[in-house]
C-alpha cells in the first residue's frame, strides 16, 4: 500500500493535464487532478475552441455576404455580434461539464484551488481568486506530473487592461464589436482572431515586426494569406513594431515603427490586442521546493519521457516550451502517464517536436509541419518540391473556395518527406494524412498511387505528391 494520499498527482487540467489524468486512471492508478480555475484549462475556456465557435461565425458571415455568387438574394441583414460571443460560452459549458463527466466516469478526484509544491511529493492547495471558497489542503503523490500552461506575454511597460488594451482573454469574451481594432502580432492567435473582428465589420491593422505575417510558416503561405487579408481590407504592417501606446476615454494612441527605414507614424484605435506568444506558468507553484529545472524562459526541462531532472516529477504542454499547441499537450500527456505506468510507450525526442502538426484556422487556413524548402536546403538536404493550388480542384470550385495549394518538401534521394505546407480550404483536416505518411516513412509515390476519393480537396495532396514524382496530371 502506498504511504502518499495518489499515485499520480495532475498539476493543471487543460488538454495536457485531463488527458494525462485519464490516462493515468485507465492503467489502474490512483489519480487525483488539481485545478484553480475551470476543467479543461486555457484551451477550452478561453482559446482553442471558443476561438474556433468564433471563426466559424465569421465563415458562416463571410459566405452569407457572397451569397448572390449562390444565386440567393435577400434584404435587412441583421447581425448581432452579441450572440456569436453567447455560441462560443455555450459550447465552452458543454465542453467543461464533458471533462467533468470524464472525471467521474474514471474515478479521478478533482480537487479545486491553486496548487503549490511544499516538497517533492507534496502539493498544497488554497483558494484561488477564481474559486475563494476552495478547501485548504494538502495532498501527496507518489509522482506529480505538472501541467500548469502558459499565459500570454505582455509588451514590456505596456498594461493590458481589458478595455483599451487586450489579451486574447479579453478579446475572446467582448460583447460588442470595436469599430477599430490594432493587433500586436501576426502569429495564428492575432491572424485568427483579427479575421473574426473583420467579418464582423471592424477596420482591422495588424503588425508584426518580422518581415512576414505568420513567420513562422512557409513564406509562399504567409504570402497567401496576406493577399487574402489584403483583399478582406485588413491594414498590414510587417518589419515593423509598436513605440508607444497612448491610452485615452475613446482609444488609444499607437506609434509605429518602420524598421527598415526607421520612419514612425500613429494609428489610433479603438482597441489594441496584444498577441505576441505566451510565456510559461512555473511561477507561485513552489518549483524551488520540488528542485525541478527551470530553462532560461521558465520553461520545465523534460526528457523524451517527460521526466524532469527530479525523477518521479513530470511535466507536459506549454509549461515545457516545447510547442504551445492543445494536442502536442496531449500527447506529451500520453507519453507521462504510461512511463509512471511502467507500460510500453512512445517516447518524443526533441527533434520529433518540428513534425508535430501545426494549424491557423483563419481564412484561408494555413496548416503545416517540418521543413520549410529553405530549412531543407540549409539542412544540407537535396530537396524535391511539389506543389498543386486548390483552382483546378473540382471540389474547391464547388465549394467556391478555389485560393491555396499543397506544397511538399522531400528528400530527393530517399523520398522521405521534410516537410508539409498547406494553405486553403479546410487544410487542417487534410493534414492528418501527410503527417502520418512523414510518422510511419511513407513516400509521396506511395501516395501518389494512393487512390483519393473525387470530388475532394484531398485530391490536391494526391497531385502535389505526382508533382514530386515528375508525372503531373491536371496541371
Amino acid at each position: 500500500m502506498s504511504s502518499y494520499d495518489y499515485d499520480v498527482i495532475v498539476l493543471g487540467s487543460g488538454p495536457g493535464g485531463y488527458v494525462a489524468a485519464i490516462r493515468a486512471a485507465q492503467l489502474g492508478l490512483k489519480t487525483a487532478i488539481v485545478e484553480r480555475e475551470n476543467l479543461g484549462g486555457v484551451c477550452l475556456n478561453w482559446g482553442c475552441i471558443p476561438k474556433k465557435v468564433l471563426l466559424k461565425n465569421a465563415e458562416v458571415l463571410e459566405t452569407i455576404h457572397a451569397a448572390a455568387d449562390y444565386g440567393i438574394t435577400f434584404e435587412n441583414l441583421q447581425v448581432d455580434f452579441g450572440s456569436a460571443v453567447k455560441r462560443s460560452l455555450d459550447v465552452v459549458n458543454r465542453q467543461t461539464k464533458g471533462v467533468g463527466f470524464l472525471m467521474r466516469k474514471n474515478k479521478i478526484d478533482v480537487i479545486e484551488g491553486q496548487g503549490e509544491f511544499t516538497d517533492p511529493h507534496t502539493i498544497k492547495v488554497t483558494p484561488a481568486e477564481i474559486n475563494p471558497k476552495a478547501e485548504a489542503r494538502a495532498v501527496s503523490g507518489a509522482h506529480i506530473i505538472i501541467a500548469t500552461g502558459a499565459r500570454a506575454r505582455d509588451l514590456p511597460n505596456v498594461e493590458a487592461d481589458g478595455e483599451r488594451i487586450m489579451q486574447y482573454r479579453h478579446a475572446i469574451r467582448l460583447r460588442e464589436k470595436p469599430q477599430s481594432l490594432l493587433v500586436v502580432g501576426a502569429g495564428p492567435i492575432g491572424m485568427e482572431l483579427g479575421y473574426f473582428y473583420r467579418a464582423y465589420g471592424a477596420e482591422v491593422t495588424v503588425v508584426e515586426m518580422l518581415d512576414q505575417v505568420l513567420p513562422l510558416e512557409d513564406p509562399e503561405c504567409a504570402a497567401e494569406v496576406a493577399k487574402a487579408f489584403k483583399k478582406k481590407g485588413f491594414t498590414l504592417h510587417t518589419g515593423a513594431r509598436t513605440e508607444d501606446f497612448e491610452v485615452g476615454k475613446a482609444g488609444v494612441k499607437v506609434t509605429l515603427k518602420h524598421l527598415k527605414n526607421d520612419k514612425t507614424e500613429t494609428i489610433e484605435v479603438e482597441r489594441v490586442l496584444i498577441a505576441i506568444g505566451v510565456t510559461p506558468n512555473t511561477e507561485n507553484i513552489g518549483i524551488d521546493k520540488a528542485g525541478v529545472q527551470l530553462d532560461k524562459g521558465g520553461a520545465v526541462v523534460i526528457d523524451a519521457n517527460m521526466r524532469t531532472n527530479t525523477p518521479h516529477i513530470y511535466a507536459i504542454g506549454d509549461c515545457t516550451g516545447k510547442l504551445a499547441l492543445a494536442h502536442v499537450a496531449s500527447a506529451q500527456a500520453l507519453v507521462a502517464a504510461e512511463t509512471i505506468a511502467g507500460v510500453e510507450t512512445l517516447p518524443i525526442p526533441a527533434e520529433r517536436y518540428q513534425f508535430m502538426p501545426r494549424c491557423t484556422y483563419c481564412k484561408p487556413q494555413v496548416a503545416s509541419f517540418g521543413m520549410t524548402e529553405a530549412q531543407a536546403k540549409e539542412a544540407g538536404y537535396e530537396v524535391k518540391v511539389g506543389k498543386f493550388p486548390f483552382m483546378p480542384n473540382g471540389k474547391a470550385q464547388a465549394i467556391n473556395e478555389r485560393d491555396g495549394f499543397v506544397k511538399l518538401v522531400v528528400d530527393a534521394q530517399y523520398g522521405e518527406i521534410l516537410g508539409a505546407h498547406l494553405v486553403g480550404p479546410e487544410v487542417t483536416e487534410l493534414l492528418p494524412e501527410l503527417n502520418l505518411a512523414q510518422f510511419m516513412e511513407i513516400t509521396p509515390a506511395e501516395i501518389a498511387r494512393n487512390v483519393h476519393a473525387h470530388p475532394t480537396l484531398s485530391e490536391v495532396i494526391m497531385e502535389a505528391a505526382h508533382v514530386v514524382e515528375g508525372h503531373a496530371v491536371h496541371i
